[in-house]
């Protein structure tokens, strides 16, 4: 399993546009090309600064994954629109993350 932790910094002013464009049109894009959202969170302290993580079974799907969501005619224009005033991303990271071999991912650990 690989998942990938992407960090997203709005650009200044532009924080509300960026959350919309997840909130109507990115996320139901995410689910149309399979990319599988684990999590979403935006920073306590900074609402422009959104992190989600995304699972994937191997990095062949990954890679097709997001060639298809990137070439979908409706992210283009989701994206497009999103930006007529500027853009609204100032900084984007992507970590692609694996599991060393001692982590037990497929259970469930409790704490003491």
């Amino acid at each position: 399993m690989i998942y990938e932790l992407r960090e997203y910094v709005a650009a200044p002013g532009r924080a509300d546009a960026l959350h919309l464009r997840f909130a109507e049109g990115t996320l139901s894009l995410f689910d149309k090309h399979r990319l599988d959202t684990v999590g979403f969170w935006t920073d306590r302290e900074d609402a422009g600064r959104i992190v989600y993580l995304l699972r994937f079974p191997d990095e062949e799907t990954r890679v097709q994954r997001w060639a298809a969501f990137q070439s979908d005619p409706d992210w283009k224009q989701l994206k497009a629109a999103s930006e007529t005033g500027g853009p609204i991303v100032a900084e984007m990271r992507s970590l692609s993350l694996t599991s060393p071999a001692y982590w037990l991912h497929e259970t469930t650990r409790e704490l003491p």
